[in-house]
């Protein structure tokens, strides 16, 4: 593995990062073929290359014991903290950036030493109860999603019939997970049906995501507000029992933070394993048939993890990775999806070999690993082995090459699943009445009461947001 030694005394052997001719990050081989966007800039650049980030440079690291040595950083090389950023500091940052929401948050990801030590504790003490599977909080939810996946199941065999065609991306991978943020909040199914479309834009990074990442930290904010003064058994209220000195801006930070990690990335992992499992070049397939689900998870986090690319973080100091020379404060992007090309990790190995499944960077590395790992898995675990217990049929409907990918800086995911599936058996419990008022039963939001209306509420509020 190749140190990371700080150089401060050594002159750069080329021009300033802002200098370097870079290559946009969001081009269409990115999108369609990243295998062979990275393998361009790896033969150009070695294992870190000069790229455009929606208008500004960036380092993309794409070697794997590179990407690995700075995720666990045991120089103290790298800092999180956006001040670091040279460019930042300069005011030389376009306000409009769209990452700058991302970035600035001032969650525990973009924190150093104690800050970052406190805020993770609170997340560890706060995250038991729900990822230590002998307790009561554990059970309750993971039945809570096998019910969930349940629900969504029957609500696409009731609208698109018992044979067809559905899309699994915007019927089941993303909704599922929403119905789980709502529960880790405390929240009632009503309160938070429209977070998806905030949390997309907010990850996209699309033109509106400063307004969208306003929108979502001022209900967070109501949220944890109500925790501090009515405490439950909720995620916020744990992390408040582990922490007491948690401002009500603090928590409302950390819990905007894990929508987006729950309610996204964890939709994106079970998209994407299904995706894998469906093609079938990974091994994922193999794993599911043989009831290995997270030996199936692993491999499509290896190949497509849902972070394709992690937030930026800058040098406190110079450091030479490669042929180049990081300048301090220079923002650099490690690259997961890119690391787990690289023949350092693959050994050019067969996609389909056993080789190193759990190395994997999709959860990161270090200080900075996730720490609801268990509870990702958990839940795509349950929703994928709930998939393909529930459909005897499922495939494809179009070529692998011709699904379309979302255009994103930081997520690999897709932007539709289109499949041909079969139900078997029945329902997992009996369908709602259909509305005696005549309108589109998949618009109706039925009675709170109703098996399938939570289910139904967050479809409606997806397509709602989406049209």
């Amino acid at each position: 593995m190749e140190p990371q030694i700080p150089q401060a005394e050594a002159a750069p052997a080329h021009p300033p990062l802002e200098s370097l001719a870079a290559r946009p990050l969001l081009d269409p081989d990115y999108e369609a073929r990243p295998a062979v966007f990275y393998d361009e800039l790896r033969a150009e650049y070695g294992p870190v290359a000069p790229v455009d980030v929606l208008g500004v440079p960036v380092w993309l690291v794409i070697g794997y014991p590179q990407t690995l040595e700075i995720l666990r950083d045991t120089r103290g090389v790298w800092s999180r903290r956006v001040d670091s950023w040279r460019a930042y500091r300069e005011g030389t940052v376009p306000a409009d950036w769209p990452l700058l929401p991302v970035v600035e948050a001032g969650n525990c990801g973009f924190r150093d030493g104690a800050d970052s030590t406190r805020l993770r504790s609170a997340w560890s003490e706060g995250l038991r109860p729900f990822q230590d599977r002998s307790r009561p909080e554990a059970k309750a939810l993971e039945e809570a999603v096998r019910r969930y996946a349940d629900e969504l199941i029957d609500v696409l065999g009731e609208n698109n019939g018992r044979a067809g065609t559905a899309d699994l991306a915007a019927q089941y991978a993303r909704p599922l997970p929403l119905m789980v943020v709502g529960r880790l909040l405390g929240t009632g199914p009503d309160d938070d049906d429209g977070l998806i479309a905030d949390l997309w834009r907010v990850m996209d990074a699309g033109p509106d995501a400063q307004e969208a990442s306003a929108r979502l930290l001022a209900r967070m904010s109501e949220v944890c507000a109500a925790r501090i003064a009515a405490p439950g058994q909720d995620l916020p209220s744990f992390m408040l029992a582990a922490v007491p000195d948690l401002t009500a801006e603090e928590l409302a930070v950390e819990m905007a933070m894990m929508t987006g990690l729950v309610g996204d990335v964890t939709g994106t992992l079970i998209c994407n394993t299904i995706t894998e499992v469906l093609i079938g070049e990974t091994g994922a397939r193999d794993s599911v048939s043989a009831g290995m689900v997270q030996e199936a998870i692993n491999r499509a986090s290896t190949a497509n993890p849902p972070m394709a690319n992690l937030a930026l973080r800058w040098p406190r100091s110079d450091v030479r990775i490669g042929r180049f020379q990081i300048a301090a404060g220079d923002p650099v992007m490690v690259s997961p999806a890119a690391a787990h090309l690289d023949p350092a990790f693959t050994g050019n190995a067969a996609p389909d070999s056993i080789y190193s499944s759990r190395a994997h960077l999709a959860w990161s590395a270090g200080p900075h690993a996730c720490l609801g790992r268990d509870l990702a898995t958990t839940i795509t675990t349950v929703a994928v082995e709930r998939l393909f217990e529930r459909f005897t049929g499922l495939r494809l409907a179009l070529p692998p090459d011709r699904l379309d990918w979302r255009t994103s800086p930081l997520i690999r995911g897709l932007r539709s699943l289109p499949v041909d599936y079969e139900l078997a058996g029945e329902p997992s419990r009996p369908a709602p009445a259909a509305p005696e008022t005549g309108e589109d039963p998949q618009e109706a939001d039925g009675a709170e009461t109703e098996p399938a209306s939570l289910a139904r509420r967050i479809l409606r509020a997806m397509r709602l947001s989406q049209g």
